[in-house]
């Protein structure tokens, strides 16, 4: 099962206290102060990779500590920066502080700094003046930056396909792309969402597979509107309408309600209306079901991934649909 949703709690490091240290000569039993400075703590910064699928390991730790800095040492010397921690990610997620938006990382290998580690302190060789040539205190290190932080991954799609449970989603997406989804003959068949890179004109495209939808689906019903996020950023939604259902027409609404109900501006992207499973009813149902959709403006596309009639046009339409 895919994990799109972590909350985590991450602490940059300490800096290390400022040593106290003197000099120890011949004739000289307490020479001049030789505290170093403490080391910076860590460093977090958060990197998105291609390469990772989900937020599967901010699941199993919820806390995250970079390394404290390494307090001063004597002879003057700078005490260890702690180690940076880099939290990697897949690409399309999201990084929330109290509801509020602090990153989206939707360029591959980029690394931003989230928690900044603290300063190390000032050893006690800086405190030396005419009147106190042999301070005995040292500035302490700060604290590092820690901060409880939600992670939210969005995939980043070309195209969103969406469509009522048993539309043929995961069928067809197996048929135009690499992707391996399970298909069944039962309702919920996709459980998460999946993706499938269609290669075409030497072009690569892709394409998100989203969880059913049914009526109510806004209201929590079936799968509810989990997996809607994954299409926000899609250019284009790709809806998959079964004509061998009992109303083409109607289902083809219950999926456009829910999409508005989720979101308006999802609900406004470009739509290709694909009529699915043609090899099921007879030409003459066909098109009155294609005139119905015509009546109200909406042009659709005709395919059936099981005899892979229409497929090649469908490619076409979709890559000339995103350029």
């Amino acid at each position: 099962m895919i994990i799109d949703e972590a909350k985590i709690t991450i602490k940059a490091g300490d800096g290390g206290d400022g040593g106290i240290f003197f000099r120890h000569e011949k004739y000289v039993p307490k020479g001049g102060p030789d505290g170093g400075d403490g080391g910076n703590g860590g460093n977090v910064f958060i990197k998105a990779s291609r390469h990772i699928d989900d937020l599967t390991e901010y699941v199993r730790k919820r806390k995250i500590f970079a390394e404290d800095g390494q307090n001063g040492m004597k002879q003057k010397m700078f005490g260890k920066k702690g180690q940076d921690l880099i939290l990697n990610v897949p690409l399309g997620t999201q990084v929330y502080e109290n509801n509020q938006l602090l990153f989206d990382l939707t360029e591959d290998e980029k690394k931003i700094l989230i928690a900044k580690g603290g300063s190390g302190g000032w050893g006690n060789c800086h405190f030396a003046t005419s009147i106190k040539q042999a301070p005995e205190w040292a500035k302490e290190g700060l604290p590092g930056e820690k901060k409880k932080i939600r992670l939210e991954l969005k995939m980043i799609a070309d195209v969103g396909l969406v469509g009522l449970p048993n539309a043929g989603k995961s069928t067809l997406l197996s048929v135009i792309s690499n992707a391996r989804p399970k298909v069944a003959d039962y309702p919920f068949t996709t459980i998460e969402p999946n993706l499938g890179v269609v290669r075409a004109e030497n072009r690569s495209i892709i394409v998100a597979d989203i969880p059913g939808l049914i009526e109510g689906a806004s209201d929590g019903k079936g799968l509810g509107t989990k997996f809607l996020k994954h299409i926000e950023r899609t250019r284009t939604i790709l809806h998959l309408v079964d004509v061998s259902g009992l109303d083409p027409w109607r289902d083809y609404h219950t999926v456009r309600d829910e999409l508005k109900k989720f979101s308006e501006k999802l609900a406004k992207k470009p739509e290709l209306v694909v009529l699915s499973k043609i090899e099921l009813i007879p030409d003459k149902e066909i098109k009155k079901i294609v005139n119905k959709f015509k009546k109200h403006k909406i042009n659709t596309i005709l395919i059936s991934a099981a005899t892979h009639s229409g497929i090649d046009a469908l490619i076409y339409d979709i890559i000339k649909h995103i350029s």
